[in-house]
């Protein structure tokens, strides 16, 4: 496993370290979430939360029977083809 160390300003920010956002797929303006449990914390991209995931795609048709976790995948399959594509372009 390996570590980052950052230091965090008076104001409760921190940089987070290039091969992490790399890593998360996650620049500047993107939101990320601080997952809490058992004393240990981890980050994660904002958008893989349901509430970002549910603003991204269209109003469900009733009669469709596609599954919220399917919509989950198709958002993170685009997004994961968004972000290759970025890197290549570098």
């Amino acid at each position: 496993m390996k570590q980052y160390i950052t230091t965090m300003t008076q104001r409760g920010q921190v940089t987070v370290p290039v091969e992490v956002q790399r890593l998360l797929g996650i620049g500047p303006r993107d939101k990320v979430a601080f997952m809490v449990e058992n004393q240990e914390v981890r980050i994660v991209p904002g958008r893989d939360l349901l509430s970002g995931v549910l603003g991204s795609v269209k109003r469900l048709d009733p009669d469709d029977q596609t599954s919220i976790e399917d919509l989950i995948d198709e958002a993170r399959g685009e997004r994961a083809e968004h972000v290759e594509a970025k890197w290549r372009a570098e």
